[in-house]
């Protein structure tokens, strides 16, 4: 499951760190539970077709997506608005993008458009119920905290 795995951290350093000029530490991803209780107030959705099947969710809170909201459109952001929509769906589309590439060689995929869901402690339906979800945490250089969550069911028995 790690080298599964491996692509979407790499992507999520890489992109946290290019784009926004955030420095990340990942923590110790985890099984988590379709409705574990959580602090979101925006998530990234993407889902994933192919030879593998499931959804990638960048999630976090408001404070961090107006942070880095900032940063890309060098505008200062006080609210959940469509530059931040926008900016999380870019972020998902290209941690996505990245990560798909880092699986070339065991699957070929194929990713939507991103779907964004706010609100606090929004509640994502994922595609599979019983499909194994890895929480992945990360922290930001100034403390802030993000999630990458990724569902990948094989469709070839891999």
């Amino acid at each position: 499951m790690e080298k599964y795995i491996k692509p979407f951290v790499d992507a999520s350093v890489g992109v946290f760190s290019s784009m926004v000029g955030l420095s990340v530490t990942v923590g110790r991803p985890y099984l988590c539970e379709i409705n574990s209780p959580h602090e979101w107030d925006i998530s990234g959705v993407i889902g994933l077709t192919g030879q593998a099947r499931g959804a990638v969710v960048l999630s976090m809170k408001k404070d961090l997506a107006l942070s880095i909201t900032t940063a890309l459109t060098e505008k200062a952001q006080q609210e959940i608005n469509e530059d931040v929509v926008d900016a999380v769906g870019e972020l998902i589309n290209i941690i996505a993008g990245n990560a798909k590439k880092g699986l070339e060689s065991d699957f070929k995929l194929v990713i939507s458009l991103p779907t964004i869901v706010e609100g606090p402690k929004h509640r994502i339906a994922w595609p599979l119920e019983q499909t194994r979800i890895i929480c992945i945490p990360f922290t930001t250089g100034d403390g802030n905290e993000f999630w990458l969550s990724v569902a990948l069911e094989s469709q070839q028995g891999a």
